[in-house]
């Protein structure tokens, strides 16, 4: 069975149309040009995307046999029999039924507080340390492996469903027994099927495309599900493979499986022939077709060797500097637990020695057993056995000093925080209806602590939405004037409409229409031309409500091509239509007569007048059944011979097109350093000096440039660069490198026709968010692809850089002037700082020349990987403002890392494309931009938003408030936990170190989870200490983060010293109260619960800022929990203290302690804080007042305080 409808002939091409958004529009005209000039076969061109072609070298290595798999078309069985090629069935899943819980345990308890929890609840199940009940003591951790494990188990399931959908889902597959194409599962496909997709389908598997439903072999296909960008991309089928039958053998030699998602390398045998393959020869699962009948092809890769699949592994998470901070408590808490488990065991020892003889008698300690007829120990072992039982009975006692609540209470608190960031409002960007996104819960805090912020330019900064501003053609300026696109009629010169037109400049638009005969008018000619073809764009056609007006939308991944080929048609260069083989372009329109056309065509027309009254003839009788055709006498066909997108180390981009004349050319564009170099020498200096001097200005203007040249390639340059074309394309080894060393080759001599300025605007806020940062002590390094002027005019209007400012420029092409330039400006930096160079590092600038370092990518390349490093750091550390010009996206991940490996501070990257994904990764926190350059920043980011100015809003709000509510949800967790250890302690002591308790086992299992736990979590989420307005009006109050006001080892030092005052109150007051009642330990027991309960919800209670009905209902419904839990406690008749609660809360002096337990306990506290706020006070207590009192016009000093640095 063929594997389209009717062959591709050699006469055949695409129809003149405009690819429709809502249909295919490519159909099958009857003539082409003459060849007779060119007498060898055209090479297929590759079509992709530049992000693609950036990446395009990374799969270009060797091809061996022991690296590559042999797939023969049709031919599940024989394909590779030496392989064992995996099934299209995926499973995410992580879990069975019979792995269920082995797996999720063993995931649990790779927390080390888990494993010592579980040693606990071990030991006491042992009869010689059961202190607890076994069940009591099981509890805790249980419940806590309990929740996470439904969690998980929800998740799985949920991946499992996902699953048994995906696996299930039908496409269709060539039967080789009977040529027909049958429904199978996606499950059932097998490497070496032959599958046919139609539009709107999903790829199951990655595939080869054989032929589409293009005469051309295009396809369209959209990738959201693979790297998150929604723009459409172009793959498509060999030449050869079109209208091959299923039934012939071809065989595919591909590489094994990997997990590069823009690279593929294989070649494909037919009829002895060797086809290269390459990325735009493979659709990969995941992706869904568009604007194309369908698609046939072969599966080379299925199921979990797909590169989906290979890349479906999360991301490496991300801790949180509090985190790894809590991890210095915890030690000294666990010390502080050894120190009162070996006080209590020394001093066991030292009574069992003391009492040895009367240990016999003792009725709380039976060391004798009587009951038998042998006279024996019960349970005693001797002195010093007995002091190691006391040592781990006290450690099961004491067991609560490490909390094991706090770390499920900071990820319900985290949760809640990423809820409310998330439906914020004032994150949410209008334009794009794009919400805060919190992809990583676990380091929100850190948005509190940041120090440094790298931010990317374009698209970050800047709205990535390019409007063509300015032109230089022959040296000479056209900025646009005073027209417009709507009111200039002379621009009107078909129905055709760019969907975003620019403003044109009226002499320019003279000189097209009038002087074209002229040199000048040929430059501009061709200047126009090379913008409408040197590009990958898709025009669309977008339907109007006036019949008799068209606009055409140009899809594509590259804003600035964008802007380019809007210009190029707004100046009457319209592209409407590109395939694989060609473009046709709408030249000047309908005002365009035979006569005018002759100097277009550079005068050779008379030498091909049959093919272009054929063409035009042609072109007539197709337009008869098309209205929107009818409107243009003719247009111009370029057939499209070479194509060599863009890269990172060419920095240019080329095209090799036939003109209607036969003439061959190379239209070539790229940045300024990388065409003048390589430009001819012949040309005209005066033109070149006037060219280089307006790109100066446009770039001091902040506009992008790029320099457009033209080479005319005659037929034995053209052959040499076919043979080298092909030759680099059909080799397996370095194919990327020598497919560039080609470009490079024939990228050179040709004629410069001029420099094209982009506008690539501000977004909103970024000036006002940067300021605010600023305020903040937050260093905001900008790092850009951009020249050095661009970036600094840029630098200028988003207010990074002042007038203020001295400017440390370092500018250099060698290891050696690189070393000099560097020491230059750490002995300028050390004198403009006025400081000693040993406390530069450390000191907080406040007063002194503010000062920024503006370095090139050439300069970085020899500081980042020598001995320099250290000097740059030194030089960057100091400088106010760091900006990195011509930066490639590993040396953004090298300066971040620069910074990370040498200071403390947290850092955060932002930014919008693909190549900030390596920087965002690098930084302690990540931020993806929803841009117009995909969505794999994103994807790879902890937070994602729509615009930069939220960054403001998201660090000085959220991020104090997310940083102040879990540092002190951290302490309080340490507090009420140690507090009920230490009343433990000193009953321990009181009891002749026999570790009995008078607190109910359950009253200790439940003061965790129930007593204390809810209002923790509700302060941690709900609590605001400043209001919104207060912190974005005072930028400077961020710092507390910065600096750990309120998290440091001195806060958790005065904390334990309250806990243990307040320890000694609880036990003590009680005691000498009741020292001669009758009540039993099990009263007592209960009064010490309830006053603990109740003296640390009213210290949290002291500390709350800004109360709700939810914080009153948390607080003192947990009060009347306790009070409720111990009532239904002691009512159970076969537990301990049965009624002792009844007992001890009738009398007046129960109530008197524990008013007296209150006063007492919280007094020192309260005095303490009442002189720090008034004698004292930080920032943060003046803002309160400020907020307090509403005072607009009041204490001047405050608010001066706030203000200073």
């Amino acid at each position: 069975m063929a594997l389209q409808g009717p062959p591709t002939l050699p006469q055949q091409e695409a129809r003149p149309s405009v690819s429709s958004s809502h249909h295919h529009r490519h159909r099958s005209s009857r003539y082409q040009f003459s060849l007779d000039n060119i007498n060898f076969p055209l090479p297929f061109i590759r079509h992709g995307s530049r992000a693609e072609s950036e990446r395009f070298a990374a799969s270009q290595r060797e091809l061996h046999d022991s690296d590559s798999r042999n797939v023969i078309l049709g031919d599940t069985d024989g394909s590779d029999p030496h392989l064992e090629f995996a099934g299209n069935a995926v499973r995410t899943a992580k879990y069975s039924l019979l792995t269920f819980l082995p797996r999720n345990l063993f995931e649990q308890f790779h927390r080390v507080s888990y494993i010592y929890f579980l040693a606990i609840a071990v030991l006491n199940q042992l009869p010689q340390l059961a202190v607890f009940g076994r069940g009591a003591s099981i509890l805790p951790l249980a419940f806590v492996l309990v929740v996470t494990a439904a969690k998980d188990a929800y998740e799985d399931w949920r991946r499992h469903r996902s699953d048994r959908i995906e696996n299930n889902r039908p496409v269709s597959v060539h039967d080789p027994c009977t040529g027909q194409f049958c429904s199978k599962r996606w499950k059932d496909v097998r490497v070496g099927d032959v599958l046919k997709v139609s539009d709107d389908e999903t790829i199951p598997c990655d595939m080869v495309i054989l032929s589409t439903s293009d005469p051309s072999g295009l396809c369209y296909v959209q990738t959201i599900n693979l790297d998150g960008e929604s723009n459409l991309k172009t793959r498509y089928a060999k030449q050869e493979t079109m209208s091959r039958l299923a039934s012939d053998k071809c065989v595919i030699r591909c590489e094994e499986p990997n997990r590069n998602i823009y690279g593929f390398l294989a070649n494909m045998e037919v009829d002895g022939k060797r086809v290269s393959l390459g990325p735009s020869n493979i659709i990969l699962r995941g992706c869904e077709l568009k604007n194309t009948a369908w698609v046939m092809g072969v599966a080379v890769y299925t199921g979990n060797e797909t590169k989906v699949m290979l890349n479906s592994s999360d991301a490496p998470s991300k801790r949180s500097r509090l985190e790894t901070q809590m991890n210095r408590e915890t030690l000294l808490l666990s010390a502080i637990l050894i120190a009162l488990c070996s006080v209590v065991s020394i001093c066991s020892g030292i009574w069992l020695g003391k009492h040895g003889d009367g240990l016999e008698l003792a009725q709380f300690f039976r060391k004798r057993d009587y009951s038998g007829d042998v006279d024996r120990n019960y349970n005693y072992y001797g002195i010093g056995i007995q002091v190691f039982f006391t040592f781990l009975m006290s450690a099961i006692v004491f067991q609560i000093m490490i909390p094991i609540s706090l770390y499920i209470s900071m990820e319900m608190v985290r949760l809640g925080q990423s809820y409310f960031m998330t439906w914020d409002s004032n994150l949410l960007d209008e334009s794009s209806k794009s919400w805060f996104q919190c992809r990583a819960l676990n380091i929100n805090e850190d948005l509190g602590q940041i120090k440094y912020v790298f931010s990317d330019k374009t698209g970050t900064l800047t709205e990535n939405k390019m409007e063509f501003r300015r032109t230089s053609i022959w040296g000479i300026d056209y900025s646009g004037g005073n027209a417009s696109s709507q009111d200039n009629n002379e621009l009107h010169y078909t129905i055709w409409k760019t969907k975003k037109p620019v403003k044109t400049d009226p002499d320019l638009v003279k000189l097209l229409r009038n002087e074209t005969d002229t040199e000048h008018g040929r430059q501009a000619y061709e200047f126009f031309l090379a913008l409408a073809c040197c590009n990958t764009m898709i025009p669309q056609v977008v339907e109007t409500s006036d019949p008799n007006e068209t606009l055409i939308d140009y899809q594509g991944e590259s804003p600035d091509e964008q802007a380019l080929v809007n210009a190029a048609a707004s100046y009457g260069f319209v592209l409407m239509e590109r395939t694989s083989g060609h473009i046709i372009v709408d030249v000047l329109g309908e005002k365009q007569s035979s006569k005018d056309f002759e100097p277009i065509c550079s005068k050779v027309i008379q030498s091909v007048p049959s093919s272009i009254s054929l063409l035009l003839h042609a072109t007539k009788l197709l337009n008869q059944s098309s209205p929107i055709f009818n409107s243009y006498e003719y247009n111009c066909r370029f057939d499209v011979l070479g194509l060599h997108e863009f890269d990172s180390d060419r920095k240019r981009m080329s095209v090799i097109i036939r003109c209607p004349d036969n003439t061959v050319k190379l239209f070539v564009k790229g940045a300024d350093t990388s065409m003048f170099g390589v430009a001819q020498k012949s040309l005209d200096l005066k033109v070149i000096d006037a060219t280089k001097i307006n790109l100066e200005a446009y770039s001091c203007l902040g506009l992008r440039t790029l320099v457009i040249g033209v080479r005319k390639l005659s037929r034995n340059e053209f052959k040499a660069w076919h043979s080298a074309y092909e030759n680099a394309s059909t080799t397996l080894i370095g194919r990327g490198k020598l497919l560039r060393a080609v470009a490079v080759d024939f990228e050179r001599n040709f004629e410069i026709l001029g420099a094209s300025a982009i506008e690539d605007k501000l977004q909103q806020g970024v000036p006002e968010a940067i300021e605010s940062m600023r305020k903040a002590d937050i260093r905001v390094w900008v790092l850009t692809g951009d020249k050095q002027e661009t970036a600094i005019s840029i630098g200028y209007s988003c207010k990074l850089l002042t007038s203020e400012m001295t400017q440390i420029v370092i500018n250099s092409n060698s290891r050696e002037t690189c070393k000099k330039s560097l020491h230059d400006a750490v002995a300028m930096s050390c004198n403009l700082a006025e400081m000693p160079t040993e406390s530069r590092l450390s000191s907080s600038v406040s007063s002194r020349v503010p000062m920024a370092l503006i370095v090139d990518g050439s300069s970085l390349v020899y500081m980042l990987e020598t001995e320099l490093q250290e000097e740059l750091f030194k030089v960057a550390i100091i400088c106010d403002v760091v900006l990195c010009c011509r930066v490639a996206p590993l040396q953004k991940a090298g300066i971040i890392a620069l910074i990370k490996d040498r200071i403390d501070d947290l850092t955060l990257a932002i930014g919008d494309g693909a190549n900030d994904v390596s920087m965002i990764q690098m930084a302690d926190v990540g931020i993806g931009i929803s841009g117009q350059e995909g969505r794999q920043a994103v994807m790879a980011s902890d937070f994602a938003m729509g615009q930069f100015r939220f960054l403001a809003p998201l660090l000085l709000v959220h991020g104090h408030w997310n940083y102040q509510r879990m540092t002190y949800m951290i302490l309080y967790n340490f507090y009420r936990n140690a507090v009920f250890v230490f009343i433990l302690f000193w009953y321990v002591l009181y009891a002749a170190y026999s570790l009995t308790t008078a607190v109910t086992e359950w009253s200790s299992v439940l003061y965790s989870i129930i007593y204390t736990a809810l209002p923790t979590i509700i302060i941690g989420i709900f609590d605001k200490d400043l209001s919104r307005e207060t912190l974005i009006k005072y930028p400077q109050l961020y710092r507390s983060g910065q600096m750990n006001k309120s998290y440091n080892l001195k806060l958790f030092n005065i904390t334990m010293l309250d806990t243990v005052w307040q320890s000694v109150v609880i036990f003590f007051i009680p005691c000498v109260a009741y020292t001669h009642s009758g009540i039993d330990e099990s009263s007592l027991g209960d009064l010490w619960t309830l006053a603990v309960v109740v003296l640390v919800n009213i210290h949290l209670a002291m500390d709350v800022f800004r109360w709700n009905w939810i914080t009153h209902a948390s607080i003192w419904g947990c009060i009347a929990a306790t009070i409720i839990c111990e009532i239904v406690i002691d009512s159970v008749w076969f537990l301990p203290g049965y009624w002792a609660v009844f007992n001890v809360m009738r009398t007046g002096l129960f109530w008197l302690c524990l008013l007296g337990v209150l006063v007492a306990g919280m007094l020192p506290r309260f005095v303490m804080k009442a002189l720090i706020q008034h004698f004292m006070p930080n920032d943060i207590q003046i803002a309160r007042e400020l907020e307090k009192f509403r005072n607009v016009n009041g204490d001047s000093t405050s608010r001066r305080r706030l203000s200073q640095p």
